[in-house]
């Protein structure tokens, strides 16, 4: 009975989907985190009547035909790259974008990742980097000497030394673009790496074209809503259920039919 293994596709693709939700719900507190969304697709189909064929000598075309699917499957797991709320820290290193753009960051391989986590440090040698101590590109150096640093909406990272009247300006920090953001390989860490899907990057100046301006004294938190998220988690507990019904149904099925044959 094909009922058995429409069902078990169907149990298999819901606890896929509540691993997705429980993944994006984990990560509510995660700066700069994008939430995903399980994208299904059905399987092939078993054609006993093929619509279109001819159904007599005379040419007549049957208008509809007789198939019966075989499940589903999981297809996707798209990133929902929407703007996250800001959360004002007051801390001079914290850094949101406010619109479209990637912080660019080094990794020790000498390869570059993009992330939306601007929880920013500084290094042992004055540095700007992440929390894990990658260096953000460009990189930046604050002196020791400096009583205050300053970013504007523009990336301009600007310093107050100590005895000094004018501020210096330290470095410029530059965005990252992709025609498709969807198609950044996740790797962990707040952290993303460039794929075919998602094109070569396209880097520019905050504020500027298509790339979105710098908060300092921000985070951007997670685009998680969570009551969506329980909303769709209850929505694929109740599918889950209703596929394990088919299966109890279908097993009852064949018992009865088990049954009349002997």
């Amino acid at each position: 009975m094909r009922a058995l293994s429409i069902a078990a596709t169907g149990m298999e693709a819901q606890q896929l989907n509540v691993e997705v939700i429980s993944n994006n719900i984990a990560n509510l507190s995660t700066t700069g985190f994008k939430s995903s969304r399980t994208e299904f697709q059905d399987l092939l189909y078993q054609n006993m009547r093929s619509v279109g064929s001819q159904s007599s000598d005379t040419g007549t075309i049957l208008p509809s035909g007789l198939a019966v699917g075989l499940g589903v499957m999981p297809a996707a797991t798209y990133r929902i790259n929407s703007q996250g709320n800001l959360s004002v820290t007051s801390n001079p290193l914290d850094m949101a974008i406010n619109g479209l753009g990637y912080f660019q960051v080094q990794l020790p391989d000498g390869t570059t990742a993009y992330t939306r986590s601007g929880s920013l440090q500084l290094n042992q040698t004055g540095q700007l980097v992440t929390a894990d101590g990658y260096q953000i590109i460009p990189s930046i150096t604050v002196p020791a000497t400096a009583t205050s640093i300053t970013v504007n909406a523009s990336g301009q990272v600007l310093a107050t030394i100590s005895g000094q009247v004018n501020q210096q300006t330290l470095g410029q920090l530059q965005l990252a673009s992709f025609i498709d953001p969807a198609g950044l390989d996740a790797i962990g860490q707040n952290l993303l790496k460039e794929t075919q899907a998602s094109g070569t990057p396209v880097t520019g100046n905050p504020n500027t074209n298509q790339f979105g301006s710098i908060v300092q004294g921000s985070i951007e938190t997670s685009n998680v809503d969570i009551v969506s998220q329980i909303t769709d988690l209850i929505t694929a507990q109740r599918a889950y259920e209703m596929n394990s019904k088919v299966i109890n149904t279908a097993d009852q099925m064949l018992s009865t039919a088990n049954q009349m044959k002997s």
